[in-house]
């Protein structure tokens, strides 16, 4: 769950978008699709519309007749996370060289999920969702959305954080989806927060005050919106190299501190993509992970708990559910998703096929999508374990070609 990330590095580094190289200032203006153009790759714009109504962009670096696999993002976060760092780090481009049709999928509320078809953004119903929704309505219909595309009847999942916490929810409530998934790959995965280290999501797990302190200063429905206010105090802020350390700082203190994989180049390209928006509702949501000590449904109080749940605490989700074969991959530094929790986690899940917590002591939540040397400290894993699962699918596919 990339909790403030995104505010946090556009908030206190956002002053060094005036000092930077042409091409990465130009990356900065790009959407998902300009990013993928850019780099002499082939890309396309989908547009997948949820049964209640929102309408997605969903990204596509196609390639005929290969294994389609879905890349979903954290929280704060959107699809550009898998594409800017460029042809050479980008696990969208790396899984695409190697064989795979990738499909970078989107949720409702962020930059690429603000329409509906009858809601406007201005209204508190447009907001009115967690990732519970996400995991009941955006996941699966892009999934069947990309499935009629392509003619296959699975795909792969890589979900990072929120993209792992949402394929719970979709097997625990909607188990028919875990026969279209050949594997599931959850980096940093969230579904407890119990043995948290950061300090952030400690404040969300005293779940009473967090409410009141978010509803009161963020408001109903997004939460901390891109604003002129925002973009000047980032540049006031953390615009000189004696404060760029501070704000580092502020980052790592969300998601553990390791600077040696953060590619300080990219910075203005991260803060241009990141946040990409939230709803408050949903921030809430991950709070109470951690206050109801595990995966449940959102908490109204007691009598609306028992007016929707018909109990007066929100039922836990029936991870049970969630049959697809489950990786796990997660850091001994991150502070958000510790290996603590993904060991809880482990213990709920019916069908988990590899547990790996990474060997290299300082990998932290950030590293999972942005870090140097992903590819061989966690990708190339995954890499190698997609590929074991769906051979007897590319086995097949090149059968009824040939």
């Amino acid at each position: 769950m990339s909790l403030l990330i995104g505010w946090l590095i556009w908030l206190c580094l956002g002053g060094i978008l005036a000092q930077m190289d042409p091409s990465i200032l130009e990356d900065t203006k790009l959407d998902t699709f300009g990013l993928i153009r850019k780099y002499n790759y082939p890309a396309e714009n989908h547009k997948v519309t949820t049964d209640d109504g929102f309408i997605i962009t969903v990204h596509r670096i196609p390639l005929a007749g290969a294994v389609p696999v879905l890349l979903m993002h954290g929280l704060f976060d959107a699809s550009p996370s898998w594409v800017m760092q460029g042809p050479t780090k980008g696990l969208g481009y790396l899984l695409h060289d190697r064989g795979y049709d990738v499909w970078l999928g989107n949720i409702r509320g962020n930059t690429y999920g603000r329409e509906h078809k009858f809601l406007k953004q201005h209204q508190d119903e447009f907001w009115d969702y967690s990732f519970h929704e996400i995991g009941i309505f955006d996941i699966p219909n892009t999934i069947d959305y990309i499935l009629n595309q392509t003619g296959y009847s699975q795909l792969q999942y890589i979900g990072h954080s929120q993209g792992s916490t949402s394929f719970f929810v979709m097997g625990s409530e909607r188990p028919e989806y875990m026969s279209k998934i050949i594997s599931m790959h959850a980096m940093a995965p969230v579904a407890f927060f119990e043995h948290t280290k950061s300090p952030v999501m400690k404040f969300l797990g005293e779940a009473h005050r967090s409410a009141i302190v978010l509803n009161k200063y963020f408001g109903t429905q997004e939460f901390l919106p891109k604003t002129a206010f925002t973009d000047m105090f980032s540049q006031h802020l953390c615009g000189t190299d004696k404060t760029k350390p501070i704000c580092s700082n502020m980052l790592f203190l969300t998601t553990g501190f390791n600077s040696e994989q953060l590619n300080m180049t990219m910075l203005p390209v991260y803060i241009a993509h990141a946040p990409a928006g939230a709803s408050t509702k949903q921030v809430m949501h991950f709070g109470q992970v951690r206050s109801l000590e595990g995966l449940r449904k959102f908490d109204y109080g007691r009598l609306q708990n028992l007016r929707r749940y018909n109990t007066l605490t929100p039922p836990e989700y029936n991870l049970w559910n969630v049959r697809a074969k489950v990786s796990l991959y997660y850091g001994q530094n991150d502070w958000l998703a510790q290996p603590g929790d993904a060991k809880l986690l482990l213990k709920k899940l019916p069908n988990v096929v590899y547990d790996y917590l990474s060997d290299y002591p300082k990998f932290n939540h950030l590293d999972f999508i942005w870090g140097i040397d992903s590819w061989d400290l966690i990708w190339e894993r995954i890499y190698n374990n997609m590929q074991s699962h769906d051979l007897p699918i590319r086995h097949k596919s090149y059968s009824q070609l040939y």
